[in-house]
């Protein structure tokens, strides 16, 4: 399948790393690609030089948002969650409509340091901001509850846990659920249409709140039933 992840940081990377290994055509995308690769040392999240990572995974095209996407499939959003919103309208709308927008962004707002607060809950969602704003998009929030590491290999626990999925879409949720089980999640959860993200987005504070107690971000929610 045709994919294009939308971001270079730990997670876009992680991501793409991960599609490219079950076959998938994989275009990574960043806003300037050539100011992107000439960058030779870490960002201030500690994240290594793209160039660096770009050689390690040639498969993988680095591209803009707008050229990573065209002709894609799956579109991964998995931009910090302030920028989504204008990175999806860099990609634009004819390169979303009818495609399959994995959205596994967060609303963290970092302004007021740490830990970060969430920018949009309780009545709304980002996933239901990105949907509104793109309603030619079959959006499906998922893989937003846990680490990248874990979105990408959930194998690396005793016990993998439930991964959620919410759209308004079911065949784009079934593609995302399918997409999820070759990553390794054995615990799909369908929690219905795209307003039920507000759920899985406001999980963040307590997801935050555990990394500090447990001082590990290697853990996942598993819902006993």
């Amino acid at each position: 399948m045709k994919t294009a992840v939308l971001g270079t940081g730990m997670v876009g990377r992680t991501i793409a790393a991960r599609l490219a290994e079950l076959g998938h055509s994989v275009d990574i995308g960043t806003r300037d690609p050539q100011a992107a690769m000439s960058r030779t040392t870490a960002d201030a999240m500690g994240t290594p030089a793209l160039a660096a990572w770009a050689a390690e995974h040639p498969a993988i095209k680095v591209a803009r948002f707008s050229d990573a996407a065209a002709g894609a499939e799956l579109i991964v959003n998995a931009t910090n969650g302030g920028a989504s919103l204008e990175v999806l309208e860099q990609v634009g709308a004819g390169n979303l409509d009818g495609r399959v927008v994995l959205d596994i962004a967060n609303p963290l707002d970092f302004s007021k340091g740490m830990p970060p607060t969430l920018f949009v809950k309780d009545t709304d969602s980002l996933g239901e901001q990105i949907q509104r704003a793109f309603p030619g998009a079959r959006v499906v929030k998922s893989l937003n509850t846990m680490n990248a590491d874990l979105m990408a290999r959930p194998g690396q626990l005793s016990d993998p846990g439930t991964v959620f999925v919410s759209g308004n879409d079911a065949e784009a949720k079934a593609v995302v659920a399918g997409l999820l089980k070759d990553f390794g999640h054995q615990d799909v959860v369908d929690l219905g249409d795209i307003t039920t993200a507000r759920g899985t987005e406001m999980l963040l504070p307590v997801w935050l709140r555990l990394w500090g107690a447990l001082g590990t971000p290697a853990f996942n929610f598993k819902i006993v039933r």
